[in-house]
Formats: C-alpha cells, structure tokens, sequence
C-alpha cells in the first residue's frame, strides 16, 4: 500500500456538528485544530444514558496524538504522563481534563470545551480598533489567572509530598476567556515536557517575550517565575502594548534579562498608582524584589478590584457583546452538536476515492442501440462544518495617541486553526508545533 493510502487510512473522520463520527465512547463534532503534535477535535459522549458526574461538561475537545509520533515512546510517555498531571488540576482557573487513554490505537486526552476567545485575540482586536480593555476586567482577568497558578503551585501528590509545579508557559495565548465569563489557563507542564525532550530554538521561537529574565538566562525556576509573566500580560491589558519586543531574538532576549519597565500609566491614564505598584513589582528583575508566591500576588489584586466593585457577569456582557456574531454562532452549533446523530451511512456509489461531479454514461449492452442513460457516481461532498473566522473584541474607549505598537501575542500558534481567518484560536494553544 501506498504512503499515500496508508496516511489515508489513518485519517480520522473529524465529523461535524450536524453529523457526528464514532470514536470509541465518542462522536467527534468536528476539527478544531492541527498540528505537528496533535488534532483537536469537538465531541460529546455517545451513550447519552451514562451517568455524568456533577458539573461535568456536556462538550469536550478531544485531543488526538499524531499516529506518527505515537511510534516515539518518549512522546507517548510524555503525551500520558502530561495529561495524568492536568487531571490533577481540578481548578475553576484551569481547564478540566476529563480523561487520557487510547482509542482504536490512538493516544488521547479529553478536556472539557469552552466557548470563547483567547487573551491573544482579544488583545490584537483592542490594537486593531484603538482600543482598550476596561480596567477592572484585566484586574479580575489576571486574579484569575493567578488563582489558577497558585491552586497548582501549592499542589501535592497523593504521597503528601509539594509537586512543585511550575508552569512555565503563561502567556495570553494560554489564557480563555469564555462566552460565560469564566476565566481558564492552558498548558500546564506541557511546555515544561516539550523542553525536556528537544533542544530545537523553534520550539521556544517567540516565547521569549512571556520569559523571566532568569528563565532566559537559563537558571532554575519556581513560581515567581510564572509570577513574572503574569505581571507581563497585566501590563499588556492595561497598555495593549508589546511590553517586551526586539528586532531580533537575541536583542528581545536581551530587553527581558534587563527587565526595564514603564509603569503601565504611562499608556493609560486611568491605571492607578496602586495599580502600577502591583505590576512593577510583579516585574521586578530580582526574584527577591518580586511577589514571592501567586498568593501574595493575587491578594493585592482582589483587594483593588474590590474598589472597582467589579461583578463578574461584566466580563461575559464584555466577551458577548464584543463577539455578539461569533458567540451567536457558537451556541447555534453547540445546540446541534448535543442532539445531532450521524447521518446514512453513503450508498457505495458514493464511496470513491476521489469523488467527482461528472456523471458516467452507461454503455449499452451489444447492439440494442439503447441510449445511454446518465448515472450519478456521487452526491454532493459534505464538508466538515468549522467555527466562523474569528472577530476580535474591543475595549473600554479609544486609546490616546502614541508611538506605534508592536503586536500582542505574536507567539508562533502551537497548532494550525482550521480557520484560516484565525491565526490564534484557543485550542491551537494545546500543543507547541515545531517550527
């Protein structure tokens, strides 16, 4: 058999919100993502009588590993023993893994789905429109991201013994912002693994601006590690500026080893001083000069958003009203992927390698000089139905003018969106692609 036919034969049906396709316990809803590591897919249980536990997610995204990596033991290893560690995670501020395991051969992790948009794609909108985040939602966005960080930091395994986890990766792509408000991190240790087993300068590319300076250096890390990247994205809320950038790697590198920072009111004159207080120190070049725990960190910052007497239903007003037309869309194929079951199976005219919309002519029997009578070889091709091409939120009122910014959240998409539209979709996220 071919390598042609043979990646063929390996290719997943993807299904669709209006026809689902079988995969172990699972219809898969539709390809949301690809990459060098993994496909992701949209799905939901197939036994709708199994007894769900409470508060689980009706959809779930489910990750599939490459059948070629599956070949690598190492990256199965890593693959498992990374989603065992994510199903330690029961935060709000993380996302749910529901399961890992294997499928008709196929590596697999299950994760809860949400609807949303990703830090990345709401900031690009906010530079793209001129402008801003309002305040308070960054305060809440970054406290919750800090809330998530800190349950995994304090975690312990069932010895009793400090994980010491450390993210590693906290960067706007790996932040969630859901159509309900909710607030969700991405990635934990996976970013750490990657970098266990490969050396290759793409597998970091463009991470370096979401880096501490002692992680560039290339020193040991713990939490204030992720401390200091969440200060960086509190800053790029409150300024939608690039607050590292560099016309080349090691000049970027450079700017995050010096760590020199403009307070975020510069940018923004409605950031307060007290607020400027927590980003610089949470910027702070010396890890003694920093917040010494996510707690620490997340303490000030529900202490100021208590005076923003912030709700968060604001942020899902915010996220809905920003992509009214994207939110629309998801809730339109979220209600057909909970009712939907496959269609027909095709009539075996249809099943061809190659369909075509010509018709064959039958040719008739000896000289009986019938005419001959068209016949279909196929019906129309039913493409899988993917999510709308992403449209970006805006903030709280134009930005005053300044010098041109840099992009935010330009580090290269872990996986390829199916969108071509969307060159930041959140479960691109899920894995680092080599480049």
């Amino acid at each position: 058999m071919s390598k042609d036919k043979v990646a063929k034969a390996s290719k997943l049906n993807p299904g669709s919100p209006s026809d689902p396709a079988p995969l172990g316990p699972y219809y898969l809803l539709g390809l949301i993502a690809r990459g060098g590591m993994a496909e992701v897919y949209r799905a939901r249980p197939r036994d709708p009588n199994a007894v769900r536990e409470p508060g689980a997610p009706e959809l779930l995204a489910i990750k599939v590993m490459r059948p070629e990596l599956a070949r690598e033991a190492r990256f199965v290893d890593m693959f498992h023993r990374e989603g065992q560690l994510a199903m330690l995670l029961q935060n709000r501020g993380i996302v749910r893994t529901m399961g890992v395991g294997r499928i008709e051969g196929r590596h697999y992790i299950a994760m809860e789905y949400i609807g949303g948009r990703d830090l990345t794609q709401v900031l690009r909108r906010c530079q793209k429109s001129n402008l801003r985040i309002p305040v308070p939602h960054a305060v809440y966005i970054a406290a919750r991201i800090v809330e998530g960080l800190d349950f995994a930091h304090r975690l312990v395994g069932p010895d009793g013994r400090q994980l010491n986890i450390v993210n590693r990766d906290v960067s706007p792509s790996n932040v969630r912002l859901a159509y309900s408000g909710d607030v969700k991190l991405l990635d934990f240790g996976i970013a750490q693994a990657l970098m266990k087993f490969t050396s290759e300068i793409g597998v970091l590319k463009g991470k370096f601006s979401y880096m501490s300076p002692e992680q560039i250096r290339g020193m040991p890390v713990d939490a204030r590690t992720d401390v200091f990247s969440t200060g960086i994205i509190l800053h790029e809320m409150l300024t939608t500026e690039k607050l590292f950038r560099g016309d080349t790697e090691f000049a970027l590198m450079e700017k995050v080893r010096k760590a020199e920072v403009d307070p975020p009111s510069r940018f923004n004159r409605r950031v307060t001083p007290e607020l400027d207080s927590i980003v610089l120190r949470a910027l702070a070049r010396d890890v003694n000069d920093r917040y010494q725990t996510a707690t620490e960190l997340h303490a000030h910052l529900t202490q100021l958003l208590d005076t923003y007497r912030f709700d968060p239903r604001e942020l899902r007003e915010f996220m809905r009203k920003e992509f009214r037309r994207e939110f629309l869309k998801e809730e339109e194929e979220r209600q057909q992927s909970l009712v939907a079951m496959p269609l027909a199976p095709r009539s075996l005219g249809e099943i061809e390698e190659e369909p075509t919309t010509a018709v064959s002519r039958r040719r008739p029997s000896g000289n009986s000089g019938e005419a001959p009578a068209a016949i279909p070889t196929t019906i129309p091709h039913r493409a899988p139905q993917h999510p709308e091409p992403v449209g970006l939120g805006s903030g709280s009122g134009p930005m005053p003018a300044h010098t041109p910014r840099a992009p935010i959240g330009t580090e290269p998409p872990a996986m390829d969106p199916v969108d071509d539209d969307d060159p930041g979709g959140f479960w691109s996220r899920l894995w680092k692609r080599k480049r």
